[in-house]
């Protein structure tokens, strides 16, 4: 019975005093069970969600994994009070559950993942860099066996949470609404002049009022014509995204087990 185990992820969400501006652990969250399951290789069948091998110092000091030991930190609390839940599953479950109490689809969420050890942590460079475009994307997400349509359902995530400077190097908000899961992104990503950033820091672009980014990676869906063909359809539509999402992500998590 995993109902206990999600009222309690839900009960340790919401913190004001965490992140400014976002007041939400939901973002890190998915941000954690994303970049678990992202590592995903189908031609060695190494890497995703099933080993948790982020536990362990080879993989949490990837770079793009920085910051994700606070979401580890805050749903061992968790782990303590139902040690019987892998890794793997109390991680992807607490995004599953995130993205519900976001505002989010519901996604079909199965248990089974087994943790691994640190020897079977994945090499870096598997996750995708967000200050480089379309064919990047592509490059990382074929690999892990997604096309097209769902690379874009899946970056629609982007609706949530932000970049820390002191993290990824990148910093900003990519909506105005960081803990409510929308198709807004799109509509951001679309409807916006979007120019260079001037500061010292990696390349990011920025709105007209200065206050929302965007990175290299996000505009690919703006600047690829595929790419833009869904984001257009998702920005029209939030029902759509909503399924076509919750499909992508089923996916995602299970990836590995």
């Amino acid at each position: 019975n995993y109902d206990p185990i999600r009222a309690r992820i839900a009960d340790i969400i919401e913190d004001f005093d965490y992140d400014e501006g976002v007041g939400s652990y939901g973002p890190v969250f998915v941000r954690l069970a994303w970049h678990a399951s992202g590592t995903y290789d189908r031609k060695s069948k190494t890497g995703g969600s099933c080993g948790a091998t982020m536990r362990f110092k080879p993989e949490m000091d990837h770079g793009a994994n920085a910051g994700l030991h606070i979401a580890q930190k805050k749903l061992d609390a968790v782990k303590k009070e139902f040690p019987w839940i892998s890794y793997g599953d109390l991680w992807t479950l607490a995004s599953v559950v995130a993205i519900e109490e976001m505002g989010g689809p519901k996604i079909q969420w199965k248990s089974g993942r087994v943790d691994k050890t640190a020897a079977e942590c994945p090499p870096e460079g598997r996750l995708p860099d967000g200050d480089k475009g379309a064919d990047h994307l592509r490059f990382i997400f074929y690999k892990m066996g997604f096309n097209d349509q769902e690379i874009v359902a899946l970056i629609g995530a982007h609706a949530l949470g932000k970049c820390h400077k002191d993290r990824s190097g990148f910093d900003g908000l990519w909506t105005r609404s960081p803990t409510t899961f929308s198709n807004e992104f799109y509509k951001e990503v679309l409807n916006t002049k979007w120019t260079k950033r001037n500061w010292n820091g990696p390349l990011q672009y920025e709105n007209p009022e200065k206050d929302l980014m965007m990175l290299e990676a996000d505009l690919a869906l703006l600047n690829d014509p595929e790419f833009n063909k869904w984001a257009n359809v998702y920005a029209s539509d939030q029902g759509k995204f909503f399924k076509d999402f919750a499909k992508a992500y089923a996916k995602l998590i299970e990836l590995g087990r």
